[in-house]
């Protein structure tokens, strides 16, 4: 399974009141980490949108386990759970330095056409973008 790595440094702006990372933070890591696996596999997802097409979410589970704090650096872990004809689903852990899990989560994504929001096979844009998924994602 192929799984990208990317760490992000907890800025103090990051955290709320209680001094830890405010949750919503979490979901903005798993962007992160969803832009650096499309990047590490040599796609470029800005090209996507220059071509006129957009991939919202349409689904996020986040479980939180172990609160991050400010001056901490997160490592955010991303790989493609499922992939089929119109949805993606990405998978997340999120680390702290030692290893111990912060945060896991999914977020299903599908690509639509800019103008229309009219769902679009990845294959059918770009069919060795969607090859690569179907040949990493850890369930068929």
């Amino acid at each position: 399974m192929f799984v990208s790595e990317k760490k992000v440094e907890v800025r103090y702006a990051d955290t709320d009141q209680m001094g830890v990372v405010y949750h919503a933070n979490y979901v903005v890591w798993m962007e992160i980490g969803r832009t650096q696996l499309i990047r590490d596999l040599g796609y470029d997802y800005a090209k996507l949108e220059e071509m006129g097409y957009v991939s919202p979410v349409i689904d996020l589970s986040v479980q939180y386990k172990k609160a991050m704090r400010y001056g901490q650096t997160a490592t955010v872990r991303t790989w493609v759970e499922h992939h089929d004809k119109l949805r993606t689903t990405y998978g997340y852990e999120i680390l702290h330095e030692d290893g111990s899990v912060a945060a896991t989560g999914t977020t299903v994504n599908i690509l639509v056409k800019k103008d229309n929001f009219r769902p679009v096979p990845l294959r059918k844009i770009d069919p060795a973008w969607d090859a690569k998924y179907h040949e990493i994602a850890r369930t068929k």
